[in-house]
């Protein structure tokens, strides 16, 4: 596409302006071929008009779009032309306060006058490692750079700052020493880092001054060569310094100031080391007054002085050396202020005061006499060839000749102390490479230009050749690597000038030849330079008006310099009178500055070879007498630059450039006049020239289709993106020129990469306008379909409205005429109860008067009846009773009659036997009788009672009724008796009632009269007091409100003071435990650094012979154990275990004889306890017999009968079961004597399958019992409950029943006798009941002991179940039989007491046992002898193997041993529990730390074994050492673990695995020794077992708090390994990444490629972070690591991950876009997502993220309002003031339709956050690692039951 089809309407130009350089303006109509005039539109709506030149017709240059303003690289630029440049770079400084900038290799950094927060630690850290297009630009870049070229390429390196004075080069080239020193560190202990940049401030106070661009002005040139060793550490510096305006020093401009030493030592004279240089204040010196600009703002000249002293001594310059230096540059200013007298008769002659102070003091403080340099300052020396002249000077000779003095000495003291501090850096070792750092003077032009500007240019001419040809090559090697075809380029080429000024017969050699004549002037050697060279040249030019001048064109302008001074500038002569003077000196560091001077050197002379060799720069020469032989200044620094070209070439250059951007020093101001004419005076512009002749845009082929996909249709898009881009393109630019295509990359002509951005957004544009047409349709829809909604709702409520009023008004008519008929009604009701009220009360007077006289009649007759009544029952009873009186009387007297006879036949049969014997013989029947008649009796008494109950509850019922009509009746009895009395008095009453009732109505009406006003006058004093009390009330509501919202913010306030006091405590307390684990951190880098030393002198002393430690190659089956470990196996060593096969039968016959004994004994015991109890029960039986009476009830005899049952058939089922063990035991013996030979006891033979049998029966069996006894149980317990209940109901019915037996008796006399012995049968009764309650509880407290036993039966046999199972095969039968012998020994003692009453069935038992133990004694002989029989022929068969397979052997695992037949059968189980503890002796602790802790294979161990096995095993070993008292032992056992701990740390110390391990094993060895302590607070969740096994002699706290510091190392350690691994993740995984495709626009890139987001092959995505996490989280719980631990580490890991993201967010503009925050929290959403999955919520992983989620969040929410800028505040917590503007400032728009951050918006931002108090660090501290804790976590795990496996080669422990 043609460049002029470009200028359409509304593309955007730049044209020329006279002040601000460039302008922008905008076409307002197309441009046709042939226009000479463009009319265009400026940025502030002004129209005007631009001509086109006819000849070349060139047009403006047109801008970029502004979504490529801002770029980091200018050389991304799409237009690449000094506007774009400018505009670019004004952008970036002031709009994003970015200062640094790529315009292709090189860096252009801009001065912003303020000091920026971006040189901290924290940034080195973040660009160290870093490519140098993946971070924004940066000094710390372009130095990583550097030094990851020397170590990748083995190649020297040099970074070239150059620059005008101010524009901050001196300050960028101590930033890229900093970074070299922070980052690569010093390979000795000498800190040669902090030397190095230690040199900064003396060499700034030797050679620094101010001038009117810059306060701090370096005034000499300076390389400094940075070398380092084979591992690329600092091992030293050299420094090599050019051209030191030594003319500073007697003179300065306006406004300037002479070098700060002196100004320094003139603020210091108060100190008393200063007193004696005598000095004062600055303006007090001829030579520091010049200026009249003696101090800057802001520095303090004395402080200055305390940090260069601070740093001489630093560099080795001690106080005598320093005090020397002082009271040499003292002398120097007192040399200024002495004055030189003119002779008024001679004028050639002048004089110097006698006893000048100044020159009395400078003499004295050099040491020299005052009379020979009073007289040499005067005069000067002539020599002829025969002769020598002393010849006076004239005053301004002599003022000149005092002033070269001064330079010189003042140049001598600057080379010594430049001599000394490569003295100082010097190199203790050899080099192996440097990096090289030259600031250097910029291009100069001032209004009077010298000898000195023209030496800066020369140099500035050479630099920028070299610079050419390094771009020129860059630009040719990028082309064939593409295989692009190279077109020759045309660039500015310099050498013409260089050949001017260094070419025999130029400028420099005019003039040395010049200096060498007798009589040569400035102005003669002007008139040579115009012959030479005028009108021969256009470099040289002679001005118009002068003829003392010359102007030589530079590359970056023309330059004007005035020949004056010229000479006498490039002699520098100094007398040599004077400096004889000086040598005689009695100060010895002045007698060495020109003394010890070396003929052959210069001061600025440069090292004599480019050699890797390190350079000196040389010392003063003394003056020669010869002059012929002397240099001049031109030509040393001709031969220094020289050496300084051939040094760069040897090197990789970096390139620097420093920008000025205002000559007024103010903060982030920039002056496009002072920028454009820098930028063309450093390069910059020729670099852009250089890359737009080419093709300056380039692209991947996979970045070019991300971008440009939207140009693309989809049938265009094939599988080869190389093709997909060519066809592409072949479509969219016409002219192939504009293009080339590369083997990765595709290159474009200028303007074609901005074609493109135009048919993309013009693309997005139309889909846009689709999209917005869409959903304005959509949105117009949907607001008319609202309003329609809201018309018919409205329409809905008006009507719903009217219908509602007409209701209301039909309801109000209805309610109306209700009302008047309800009125009308109750008016009409009213009268009808008036009169029949009044007809009511009349007929009630009239029926009371009928009825009282009705009632007066009644009453006198009933009383008539009364009197009758009683008169006639009087007599009657009288009557009455004198008959019965009479016949009581009679009845009597033939009673006694009767009586009296009856009496005396009873006394004479009473005497008579037989009457006795009949009277006993019917008792027993008639008592029996009696007994069935009481019971009658009862029964009837019972229901009697009952019937009189029932009859005495209706007859109080009835008698309640009749009382209560009885007072009821009297009542109205009297009632009627007054009602009658106040008829009559009524009537008086009704007459007199009626004349009150007219008086009361009249009342009545006045007072309702009066009642009406009070009435109105009390509603208004109630409607005042109404509203008084609510105003009181509303009053007392807000009083309320008041104090409660008072009450609520000082409970607020006091809670938020406490929740703050809480925090700051929490913080103060983190505080303190981070800078206690940060000093236990530095504690153990000294203690590494201190072994590192160690190695290092162990390797440097020559190794003696000796036996040497070599790793063990032991290898163990590993996968072979499980947790099985646990349950108890008692392993022993292989030599013991062949001792005890070797004499296994005599043991065996020793073991059986003494559990022989032990039988007989325990059977003996038994028999006397079951002695004991017969004599027991038979006591309680005879008890209970005697208690028993003939007449037991029923009850109690089948009570008995059931439990003789019960214990029958107990005792057949008990003899059953002893017949099927006998028989059992039988089949065993059998089963052993079928075969003799290993193979009986092998898995699979008969006998296992017996044993297995008998094992499942008997646990069958077990069940069964358990179920039996369950069920007897809750039979008796039923029983007992039916028992209680009947022996209480009978004891509370007894009572009721004598009762009743007396009540009935009253009357039966005769039968007394007989109910007392009822009594007296019916107590002994009671108490055989109670004989068989005891009886009963003594038969239930023996089955609850059977079931007891029978439970201990049970848990027994499992316990022994579980043994034999984890027993090897041989040993289970052994153990069975042992498990047999003790269950019949128990049976044994069951069938004694079942045989207890039968004495010889019992013996006849004992003797079979006997019998049957005899027969399997008889049984393991034999078998003893089988299998020693087998032994010796399996020894003699593994004998014939092992001659024929030698080695085999060694490859068997302990897994195939442990089934070798040569195992010993018998095993016995050990009587005695094991307590937990470990037995080793003292020599095999270093074997125990060996292969427990160096030698042991983490991976194994977590995977197959009990998590924290070496830390139990440990402690179990230190338990025993507590045990026995041995604190020697427990000492060194826990110092060799901690050292073991640490060795295998610090020898695979990037190892995760071991390092998880070894954390997760000494938290738990802290936890032990803390729940084992014996302290309370640790014992709370033991069990007693675990308390029993508690420390008894020791108090192991202090090593409690060593272990809990190693075990905070290993953390830190865990933390730096996880960080060394995520790492290299988190930028490519976290930012670079496009987890969610298409949603990231890639911008065009310069020659800085940043890294691709795409995920190719080997690059770190987010699932790369997840699966890394996922292995450090599994790894971690394989390990038995604490869950808060994990916690704590996951919470580190994620602020790792945080940390180091928003650290490259903040320092890479290209990642600060709306898309990159939506990948961001895309990303962070994931990682949420881990955390839930892994119930991880609650570690506060989540809470470290806060600052990422919010820089997402605020890449992402609007930036334009107030209430943007408020909601940004508010949400933007977490993150600092600065954070917030760097993003803000660093927002790039992706896409045209994105909007920039204006400079308002961000300066509102900052008045608001003004107030915040955070810190001022723009970065995290990615290294910042959080105080670890330990939470105390007990083990249930009890100690006895640990196993140790054979794999971990420890057999020498033995379990106690």
């Amino acid at each position: 596409m043609a460049a002029s089809e470009l200028f359409t309407k509304f593309a955007r130009v730049w044209i020329p302006d006279t002040e601000d350089v460039w302008k922008s303006a905008e076409l307002l109509k197309d441009y046709k071929p042939g226009d000479t005039v463009l009319h265009l539109k400026l940025e502030d709506d002004k129209e005007t008009q631009h001509k086109i030149d006819p000849q070349t017709k060139e047009l403006p240059p047109l801008r970029n779009p502004d979504i490529l303003v801002g770029e980091n690289d200018l050389t991304a630029l799409s237009y690449l032309h000094e506007p774009a440049v400018l505009h670019n770079l004004k952008v970036r400084f002031m709009d994003s306060k970015l200062i640094y900038t790529y315009c292709g290799i090189v860096l252009v950094a801009i001065n912003p006058y303020e000091q920026l927060p971006i040189y901290g630690e924290d940034i080195i850290n973040a660009y160290s490692g870093q490519n140098m297009g993946d971070m924004d630009p940066h000094i710390f870049a372009v130095a990583e750079e550097a030094y990851k070229q020397m170590a990748r390429d083995e190649r020297n390196q040099s970074i070239i700052v150059s620059g005008e004075s101010g524009a901050g080069k001196t300050v960028s080239a101590k930033y890229a020493m900093r970074y070299f020193a922070t980052v690569s560190g010093s390979a000795s202990e000498a800190n040669v880092e902090e030397k190095v940049l230690a040199s900064n401030p003396i060499m700034e106070s030797i050679g620094n001054a101010k001038t009117t661009r810059n306060d701090n002005s370096s005034r000499f040139g300076k390389y400094i060569e940075i070398g380092f060793d084979k591992r690329y550490r600092i091992i030293g510096a050299n420094m090599r310094t050019y051209l030191l305006e030594k003319s500073r020093v007697v003179f300065q401009a306006e406004d300037e100031r002479n070098y700060h030493i002196l100004y320094q030592l003139c603020a210091s004279k108060h100190l008393p080391e200063f007193k004696a240089l005598r000095l004062s204040h600055a303006q007090n010196f001829h030579y520091t007054n010049l200026g009249g600009s003696p101090v800057i703002e802001g520095i303090d000249d004395a402080k200055e002085m305390r940090n260069t002293r601070q740093a001489c001594s630093l560099l080795g310059i001690n106080e005598s050396y320093q005090m020397g230096i002082f009271h040499i540059l003292a002398a120097v200013l007192h040399l200024g202020n002495v004055a030189i007298k003119s002779n008024e008769r001679d004028a050639d002659n002048c004089f110097i005061l006698p006893n000048t102070e100044h020159l009395i003091i400078f003499c004295d403080l050099l040491g020299v006499d005052y009379e020979q340099m009073a007289h040499w300052l005067c005069h000067r020396k002539i020599v002829t060839g025969s002769e020598t002249y002393i010849k006076p000077m004239p005053k301004f000779q002599a003022i000149n000749a005092r002033d070269a003095l001064a330079k010189h000495i003042y140049a001598s003291v600057f080379n010594w102390i430049v001599h000394h501090v490569n003295k100082a850096l010097h190199a203790s070792i050899k080099q192996h490479s440097f990096i090289g750092v030259l600031d250097i003077y910029g291009f100069e032009t001032f209004e009077i230009n010298s000898f000195e500007q023209f030496c800066i240019n020369y140099a500035n001419e050479k630099l920028q050749q070299q610079f050419n040809m390094h771009v020129f090559k860059l630009e040719q090697e990028e082309y064939m690597k593409e295989q692009i075809p190279w077109t020759l380029i045309d660039f500015y080429d310099n050498q013409p000038c260089i050949n001017l000024i260094e070419a025999k017969l130029g400028i420099l050699d005019l003039l040395d030849e010049e200096c060498k004549m007798p009589r040569g002037s400035d102005d003669t050697w002007a008139q040579k330079l115009y012959n030479t060279h005028l009108n021969k040249t256009t470099l040289f030019h002679k001005p118009r008006l002068s003829n003392k001048a010359f102007i030589i064109q530079h590359f970056a302008d023309k330059v004007e310099y005035q020949c004056e001074g010229f000479l006498e500038k490039n002699k520098d002569t100094v007398y040599e009178e004077q400096i004889t003077v000086l040598k005689a000196s009695k100060l010895n560091l002045l007698a060495e500055l020109f003394h010890d001077e070396k003929p052959a050197t210069s001061p600025t002379e440069g090292r004599p070879s480019v050699a890797r060799a390190t350079v000196k720069s040389a010392k003063p020469r003394a003056l020669q007498p010869s002059k012929e032989h002397k240099k001049s200044v031109g030509h040393q620094f001709r031969n220094s630059l020289h050496l300084l070209m051939e040094t760069l070439n040897a090197t990789t250059p970096h390139y620097v450039r420093c920008i000025k951007p205002n000559d007024d020093k103010f903060a982030f101001t920039f002056d496009p006049k002072r920028a454009v004419q820098q930028l063309r005076a450093c390069g910059v512009l020729e670099t852009i020239r250089i890359s737009a002749a080419g093709f300056p845009s380039r692209w991947t082929y996979q970045e070019f289709f991300n971008r440009y996909r939207v140009l693309m249709k989809q049938k265009d898009v094939l599988s080869d993106k190389k093709l997909t881009c060519r066809n592409v393109l072949e479509k969219l630019i016409k002219d192939q020129d504009k293009y080339q295509f590369g083997k990765t990359k595709i290159f474009f002509r200028a303007g074609q990469v901005a074609y493109l951005e135009k048919l993309r957004a013009d693309k997005l544009r139309a889909a846009c306008i689709r999209i917005q047409k869409t959903i304005r349709s959509w949105l117009q829809r949907k607001k008319y379909l609202r309003m329609r909604k809201a018309a018919i709702t409205i329409q809905r409520y008006v009507r719903g409205y009217q219908a509602k009023c007409y209701a209301q008004f039909l309801r109000r008519t209805r309610a109306a005429i209700l009302i008047q008929k309800f009125q009308r009604m109750y008016s009409a009701w009213q009268k009808f109860l008036r009169i029949r009220s009044a007809t009511i009360v009349i007929q009630s007077f009239v029926r009371g008067f009928r009825g009282r006289r009705q009632f007066k009649a009644i009453l006198r007759e009933q009383k008539a009846i009364i009197l009758q009544k009683h008169v006639r029952s009087w007599m009657a009873r009288s009557k009455y009773k004198r008959t019965h009186h009479a016949i009581i009387y009679l009845q009597c007297c033939y009673r006694r009659m009767m009586a009296k006879r009856e009496l005396k036949k009873l006394k004479i049969e009473a005497r008579s036997v037989e009457h006795y014997k009949t009277l006993n013989i019917g008792m027993e029947n008639k008592i029996m009788q009696l007994q069935c008649k009481v019971n009658d009796q009862t029964k009837e008494m019972k229901s009697l009672l009952e019937k009189l109950s029932g009859l005495e509850t209706t007859y109080t019922n009835e008698t309640e009724k009749l009382r209560t009509e009885v007072d009821r009746l009297r009542a109205n009895e009297e009632s009627a008796k007054v009602s009658s009395n106040k008829i009559t008095s009524l009537m008086e009453e009704i007459v007199i009632l009626r004349r009150e009732l007219k008086e009361t109505q009249a009342q009545k009406k006045r007072l309702e009269e009066g009642a009406d006003k009070y009435k109105a006058e009390t509603d208004l004093m109630v409607s005042q007091l109404k509203e008084q009390n609510a105003l009181l009330k509303n009053e007392k509501e807000e009083l309320n409100r008041q104090i409660q919202e008072q009450a609520k913010e000082i409970t607020e306030s006091m809670e938020k003071r406490m929740e703050e006091e809480t925090k700051q405590l929490e913080i103060d307390l983190n505080d303190e435990r981070s800078r206690y684990q940060s000093l236990l951190n530095e504690f153990c880098r000294l203690e590494e650094r201190y072994d590192n030393l160690k190695e290092e002198i162990s390797l440097v002393n020559v190794t003696k012979p000796g036996h040497r430690r070599t790793d063990s190659t032991h290898s163990s089956n590993e996968s072979e154990y499980t947790y099985n470990s646990l349950l108890s196996s008692d392993p022993g060593e292989p030599e013991d275990g062949t001792r005890r096969m070797e004499e296994f039968p005599e043991q065996k016959g020793a073991l059986d004889m003494s559990l022989f004994l032990k039988l007989q004994k325990r059977v003996s015991e038994l028999e006397q306890e079951k002695q004991a109890l017969q004599e027991e029960l038979d006591r309680k039986e005879d008890q209970a017999l005697r208690s028993k009476a003939k007449e037991a009830e029923d009850q109690g005899v089948k009570a008995r009968g059931a439990e003789l049952e019960y214990e029958s058939l107990k005792r057949q089922e008990l003899e059953s079961e002893n017949k099927k063990l006998k028989n059992e035991l039988n089949e065993l013996h059998r089963a052993l004597s079928e075969k003799a030979s290993p193979a009986v006891t092998a898995p699979g033979s008969p006998a296992y399958k017996v044993l297995l049998d008998q094992l499942t029966a008997s646990s069958e069996e077990l069940e069964v019992r358990k179920e039996e006894v369950l069920i007897l149980r809750s039979q008796l317990v039923s029983q007992k409950e039916a028992m209680a209940h009947k022996e209480s109901k009978e004891t509370m019915t007894e009572p009721m029943v004598l009762l009743e037996d007396i009540c009935k008796m009253k009357d039966q006399g005769e039968i007394t006798q007989a109910y007392m012995g009822l009594k007296e049968t019916n107590r002994l009764l009671e108490s055989q009941l109670q004989g068989q309650k005891k009886n009963y509880e003594n038969e239930l407290e023996i089955l609850h002991g059977e079931v007891q036993n029978l439970k201990e039966e049970i848990n027994r046999q499992q316990q022994l179940l579980a043994q034999n199972l984890q027993l090897p095969p041989e040993a289970r039968i052994e153990a069975s039989l042992q498990h047999e012998i003790t269950r019949l020994t128990n049976e044994n003692l069951y069938y004694e007491e079942l045989y207890a009453d039968d004495p010889m069935k019992y013996q006849f038992y004992r003797i079979s046992l006997y019998k049957r133990i005899i027969d399997l004694m008889e049984q393991l002989e034999k078998q003893d002898k089988t299998v020693r029989k087998l032994k010796k022929q399996l020894k003699v068969f593994a004998k014939k193997i092992g001659e024929l397979e030698v080695g085999q052997t060694e490859n068997v695992s302990p897994a195939q041993l442990a089934d070798e037949p040569i195992r010993p059968v018998n095993i016995p189980r050990k009587e005695k529990d094991f307590q937990g503890m470990l037995e080793y002796k003292k020599d095999d602790e270093l074997k125990l730390i060996k292969n427990l802790i160096l030698e042991l294979k983490p991976r194994g161990v977590a995977v197959n074994l009990i998590p924290g096995l070496p830390a139990y095993i440990l402690f179990m070993c230190v338990r025993h050492a507590d045990y026995i008292n041995d604190d020697q032992r427990v000492r060194s056992l826990l110092t060799s673990t901690i050292n073991g701990i640490k060795k295998i740390l610090k020898k695979r110390s990037d190892d995760f695995e071991i390092v998880s391990f070894w954390l997760s094993n000494t938290c738990r060895f802290l936890h032990c020794l803390k729940q084992y302590s014996g302290e309370e607070a640790f014992m709370k969740h033991n069990t007693p077992r675990q308390n029993d096994h508690c420390l008894r002699n020791f108090d192991l706290a202090e090593y409690r708090q060593v272990i809990s510091d190693l075990a905070i190392q290993i953390y830190q350690q865990l933390t730096k390994v996880m960080e060394n691994v995520l790492q290299p993740m988190i930028v490519s995984g976290m930012l670079e990444h496009e987890t969610i495709q298409g949603v990231s626009g890639l911008k065009p890139t310069g020659l800085r490629k940043r890294t691709s987001s795409v995920a190719d092959e080997g690059t770190y995505t987010l699932d790369s972070i997840v699966r890394q996490l996922n292995n450090f989280h599994s790894t971690m719980c394989q390990h038995g690591m604490d869950p808060e631990l994990i916690k704590q580490i996951v919470k580190q890991m994620f602020y790792i991950i945080g940390s180091v993201t928003l650290n490259n967010l903040l320092l890479r503009k290209d990642m600060c876009s709306w898309s990159k925050g939506m990948q961001i929290r895309y990303n962070v959403s994931q990682l949420e997502e881990w955390l839930r999955d892994k119930n991880l919520q609650t570690s506060g992983a989540k809470e470290t993220l806060e600052p990422l989620i919010q820089a997402a969040q605020l890449l992402q929410v609007k930036k334009k309002t107030d209430e943007d800028a408020e909601a940004i505040c508010s949400m933007c917590s977490a993150l600092t003031t600065a954070q917030i503007v760097k993003v803000l400032n660093l927002y790039t728009p992706v896409n045209e339709f994105e909007e920039r951050v204006t400079a308002s918006f961000i300066r509102t931002i900052q008045v608001r956050l003004q107030n915040r108090k955070d810190s001022p660090q723009l970065l995290m501290d990615a290294k910042h690692i959080f105080p670890v804790t330990f939470p105390f976590n007990p083990s249930s795990l009890a100690l006895e039951s640990i196993q140790i496996p054979s794999s971990m080669n420890l057999g020498f422990l033995l379990r106690v």
